[in-house]
């Protein structure tokens, strides 16, 4: 089933698809993650890309429910960012490609946030 967005707030960043899937950079055109379609209620990223453009997403849903501050880390499975209490994957990002970032991530199952 697909999902309404409340609201998509893309800054030097665009998505493979509507709310999901591979991101880039807009200025170098490179891949700088993979955002998971259904795992996720919400998303805040900032980051600067390698080649030194800053860039942001802003990414949640009209049936996201506001979820709750999580004091434990994601757990890197593969090259995937994972919630440590379900193991859902959430987000990719490649640390080649971004020289940093800071990332809010909710979990649609367990609702907490990363």
């Amino acid at each position: 089933m697909s999902r309404v967005l409340k609201r998509k707030e893309l800054e030097n960043t665009r998505l493979a698809t509507n709310y999901g899937g591979w991101m880039y950079c807009d200025k170098c055109n490179e891949n700088i993650g993979y955002l998971c379609y259904s795992t996720y209620d919400k998303l805040e990223l900032k980051y600067q890309c390698k080649c030194g453009s800053k860039g942001s997403a802003l990414l949640d849903f009209e049936d996201s429910i506001i979820g709750s501050k999580c004091n434990e880390e994601l757990v890197l499975k593969k090259n995937r960012l994972c919630c440590p209490k379900d193991s859902e994957p959430l987000i990719t990002i490649l640390e080649g490609k971004v020289v940093r970032y800071e990332m809010n991530i909710t979990c649609k199952s367990s609702q907490s946030i990363y």
